[in-house]
């Protein structure tokens, strides 16, 4: 794999910054982190409270009901990959991970699951600037529909490993996660060691984002989505075979696995794929490419982001379209008018929810996640499934936000 740029996105270190501003309801104003090529200025936004302005101390904030047929459980899994160092803190020792495994489940039983943990999201808060507009109680109790210790649905499924942006946890992908884990798939999200603002870790340790400053370096885009990629590849390790740690790895069908994240998440899933054989389809979702296929054998991939900046012609664009000269296989290249960095996310959805209104950034919080979950849905469920997916083949009335820039 050859390198395409050598520069990290400013907006994917500012991710959570992002998402704590629109979950902001108080005062006058909100900002979104917008996207700019390179490592250039964040362009922030100015947004306006909308109607519904309830206390954002204690605003009750809640993940959309997933669509498919299955209950959701999910087991979180501690991972420690002892056979290299951290990349960005070598003194700490072997590389480790913090996963959350979302997987078809029976109706009923289990106990509800957190979206975050309250230090967590102190911490978040915290570096957020909006600590004393929201309450970390409040945003650690994001209503979500997993349930932990759901007895598993039977059968065996697709697994998907899932990576989010930089600086962001891997709860901002959870909307997604449980909706395709209630659609008959496995689901792991990954939070990798020193890249968010704050993850928890056991033996009552927080790792914060050692790597921020490392990762503005030349290089530190490439090092990242390559280090994920290892990371990536060691969580399917983990999941799958003999060396399998997880108690229910028996759900899985190792013959049919795909990879996908946001932003360098979405990077990091293109360069698992062209690294690790055992990945059949990938995904990227508004993220800037680090590193190119030289070729991965045909295998499929879609490239889902947003239109100001992924349309030929601008920087991301061109970005895009270098990445997409090396894909030899089936692939989407989509657009989604309206829409911002963090539509494939849970941000748009919570902002929403709390009364925030971004100009810039006109597509709802409803659209956005119905968006995100049907077409990435579509792709895994034909490309891991061989289920043909209409919705994959051109511009659809119902979805008139979606463009279909390369086919």
């Amino acid at each position: 794999m050859t390198a395409i740029r050598t520069s990290v996105h400013r907006r994917t270190l500012v991710s959570a910054v992002a998402l704590g501003v629109v979950l902001t309801v108080a005062g006058g104003s909100a900002a979104f982190a917008a996207g700019s090529g390179g490592t250039g200025a964040v362009r922030v936004g100015a947004g306006r409270v909308g109607a519904s302005a309830s206390d954002p101390a204690t605003a009750e904030l809640h993940l959309p009901r997933p669509t498919g047929l299955f209950g959701v459980g999910r087991d979180t899994l501690h991972l420690v990959d002892k056979s290299r160092r951290d990349p960005w803190v070598p003194s700490a020792g072997a590389r480790e991970l913090m996963v959350s495994v979302y997987y078809p489940g029976r109706h009923g039983g289990g106990s509800p699951t957190s979206y975050t943990s309250e230090e967590e999201a102190r911490l978040l808060l915290e570096w957020w600037k909006v600590d004393a507009r929201i309450s970390a109680a409040a945003y650690s109790s994001t209503r979500t529909f997993a349930r932990a210790g759901a007895k598993p649905a039977p059968g065996r499924f697709p697994l998907i490993v899932l990576s989010p942006g930089f600086t962001a946890p891997r709860t901002t992908l959870t909307h997604l996660a449980e909706d395709l884990a209630s659609r008959g798939f496995v689901v792991a999200t990954v939070d990798h060691a020193y890249e968010s603002v704050g993850t928890a870790f056991p033996g009552g340790r927080m790792l914060t984002c050692r790597a921020c400053a490392p990762v503005e370096e030349p290089g530190g885009g490439e090092i990242a989505t390559e280090g994920r990629a290892k990371d990536l590849s060691y969580v399917i390790d983990r999941l799958t075979g003999r060396k399998a740690s997880w108690r229910l790895a028996r759900m899985i069908d190792p013959g049919r696995i795909g990879a996908g994240g946001h932003s360098i998440g979405g990077s990091a899933a293109l360069a698992t794929m062209a690294a690790d054989p055992r990945v059949r389809a990938g995904m990227n979702m508004d993220g800037h490419f680090h590193v190119r296929p030289d070729s991965i054998g045909g295998r499929p991939f879609l490239m889902l982001g947003t239109e100001v900046q992924h349309t030929p012609g601008v920087e991301d664009g061109k970005n895009w379209d270098e990445a997409w000269q090396g894909l030899d296989g089936w692939k989407r290249w989509l657009t989604v008018r309206g829409s911002g960095h963090f539509t494939f996310t849970d941000v748009p959805v919570l902002a929403g929810q709390a009364g925030v209104d971004d100009p810039e950034v006109p597509l709802s919080g409803e659209r956005s996640e119905r968006i995100t979950r049907a077409y990435v849905g579509a792709f895994f469920e034909q490309q891991l499934r061989g289920v043909p997916q209409p919705l994959l083949d051109g511009p659809t009335p119902g979805n008139p936000e979606v463009a279909f820039r390369r086919r």
